[in-house]
């Protein structure tokens, strides 16, 4: 092969892989474009605006009402509250709700300077350390599911057992970040299999607005408050249930994502005034309007519905005053 073969030769074999490359690019900033054009862009609307953030610290306890807090995967936090972290229990370990025990809606549990203090009506204040880490931890159920949480000491259980007066023993346990979380997806299969919380019964943010409130309040006798229903964030600025239709929310850094709605049970007939369980209303009145469609009723049964069970797909800092925008695309 002379010379002049051979640069014809290599000129053909450039041209076929330049051809290739360029192929290759065309294919690729197609790709870009096409996925650019088919991922529609995001529009946030304004639909509220955050009239209250409320941490339960204990579950079934007493509402700390503050005015910032960080919203962290498994819910909200407040310097050393952290939302549904602190859980009374049974000697074997289940779980003691409102449910069984209606006054511990009138327990509150507080955290300052690297100690809890428990509070209750007629009762002495309670002060241990939060960390006590000699401490046994116990294997706890939480609706038959299990879940670690660190005995808070003797003190605590006494504490509890006097105020309950009950024969029974009743202890303290907090849940300690080196624990293993629970699973909602294991008992509410609409929740992501990754999602993670402590001792809520399922998400780690349950939103409410002040307008559904009021609309239930006004076919009621006797108004209730937002406290009675326990919400993680309350939103005013809006109408009666326009909380249902947020799929997902932007409010501040925080994006908030819709998982299911929150369906009710005898807890909300307990006033949270006086720890007295009335076994009827609002729970009556709520099961006249807000049952869900019959498509769900493998879902919610008879439960009927009252606010809204979100995740936190991207965490960061609540406001009092924030203003709310329901994301669409």
């Amino acid at each position: 092969m002379d010379l002049k073969e051979l640069a014809a030769n290599a000129l053909a074999q450039n041209k076929k892989a330049a051809l290739l490359v360029g192929a290759a690019g065309a294919a690729l900033l197609g790709f870009g474009l096409g996925y650019k054009y088919m991922r529609k862009p995001e529009k946030a609307v304004r639909v509220g605006v955050v009239s209250q953030i409320l941490i339960h610290p204990l579950k079934s306890g007493k509402a700390v009402p503050v005015s910032v807090a960080e919203c962290q995967k498994m819910g909200l936090k407040s310097g050393e509250l952290e939302d549904r972290h602190w859980l009374v229990v049974t000697e074997e370990g289940n779980m003691v709700t409102a449910r069984q025990e209606p006054r511990l809606v009138l327990v509150s549990l507080s955290c300052r300077g690297g100690h809890a203090y428990l509070n209750g009506p007629d009762m002495e204040e309670l002060k241990f350390p939060v960390k006590q880490l000699d401490n046994p931890i116990h294997n706890c159920r939480v609706f038959s599911k299990g879940i670690q949480g660190r005995d808070c000491g003797d003190k605590a259980s006494h504490w509890l057992t006097s105020y309950f007066g009950d024969e029974k023993t009743f202890r303290l346990v907090h849940f300690e970040p080196d624990m293993k979380p629970r699973r909602p997806a294991e008992s509410e299969p609409l929740f992501p299999k990754f999602e993670q919380v402590a001792y809520p019964d399922y998400g780690p943010v349950m939103l409410l607005s002040e307008a559904s409130v009021k609309d239930l309040s006004s076919k009621l006798d006797q108004e209730v408050t937002t406290e009675r229903f326990r919400p993680s964030i309350v939103i005013g600025d809006c109408e009666p249930f326009d909380e249902d239709s947020w799929e997902e929310i932007q409010i501040g850094s925080v994006r908030l994502q819709r998982v299911m709605a929150c369906g009710r049970c005898i807890m909300t007939t307990i006033d949270p005034e006086t720890g007295m369980m009335s076994r009827k209303e609002p729970l009556e009145t709520l099961k006249s309007y807000r049952l869900c469609k019959p498509s769900e009723k493998h879902l919610y049964k008879k439960a009927p519905l009252f606010g809204q069970l979100h995740t936190v797909k991207k965490t960061g800092i609540l406001h009092v005053g924030d203003e709310v925008y329901k994301i669409t695309r």
